[in-house]
């Protein structure tokens, strides 16, 4: 896997960190020197990356938080700017499958918790980080999104409802900054081997899915000074390493 030098001493913010993509996005970038700021509601699971991480020279801080709590993510960007002033990367990779059901079936928690994480923490974060990554000489903000939020499923309406709303306000994010020096884009990672596939597909051989180590090379080159790459929907398995 290629190293990016240009990416040592920066920090980030990875959410859903404790696990699957995020844990696999977050070792990548610590071991190019990254400090990166895990977010996750488990504080076990999260205890378990930072072991990892520190063993193989990299850094990092512990954030156990649900980003159902807006005030928190509110609190998080005021203590980010106390501590670093700035923020160099930011990876939303949290999200909430919920229940597969027809759209009349759903009971309104299960609606509203997913349509908040999915959407609406994606919104609180940018207002809280937007300020921090203006800070940064290269800012970089990166959402993940799935194949769902562009085709009519049966059944995944909260999920495919949550994801569409995020593509649309991340493009419009992207053109809002479109003379700044932050550099915004869409991943939809394909179908890969994580705890909310396994949920959505329970019968499904995980052994044949595409481990989330795989899409490392695609953040990282993302992330790094050299990517020039804005408001674009990158899906992982039509894009081209070289």
């Amino acid at each position: 896997m290629r190293t990016y030098k240009d990416l040592a001493g920066k920090v980030a913010i990875i959410t859903g960190a404790s696990r699957g993509i995020g844990a696999a996005i977050a070792k990548g970038l610590a071991a190019n020197g990254v400090h990166v700021i895990l977010i996750a509601r488990t504080i076990g699971a999260l205890e378990e990356l930072d072991d990892e991480i520190a063993i193989c020279g990299g850094s990092s801080t512990l954030v156990p938080m649900d980003l159902l709590d807006f005030p928190a993510i509110d609190r998080l960007g005021a203590t980010i700017f106390e501590r670093w002033g700035k923020l160099d990367i930011l990876i939303s990779n949290a999200a909430m499958l919920g229940k597969l059901t027809p759209l009349h079936h759903y009971d309104p928690p299960t609606w509203d918790n997913v349509i908040n994480l999915n959407l609406v923490a994606n919104q609180r974060l940018i207002r809280s980080f937007d300020p921090l990554l203006r800070q940064s000489t290269h800012g970089r903000a990166i959402f993940l999104s799935a194949t769902v939020a562009r085709e009519a499923t049966p059944y995944w309406g909260a999920y495919a409802t949550s994801k569409s709303g995020l593509e649309m306000m991340i493009q419009v994010y992207a053109k809002e900054t479109e003379k700044t020096n932050i550099k915004v884009n869409i991943v939809d990672p394909g179908i890969t081997r994580t705890s909310l596939r396994a949920s959505a597909f329970p019968g499904e051989d995980a052994s044949k899915l595409k481990s989330p180590a795989t899409l490392v090379p695609l953040f990282l080159k993302l992330c790094s000074v050299e990517n020039q790459a804005h408001g674009q929907l990158i899906k992982y398995d039509s894009y081209d390493e070289h």
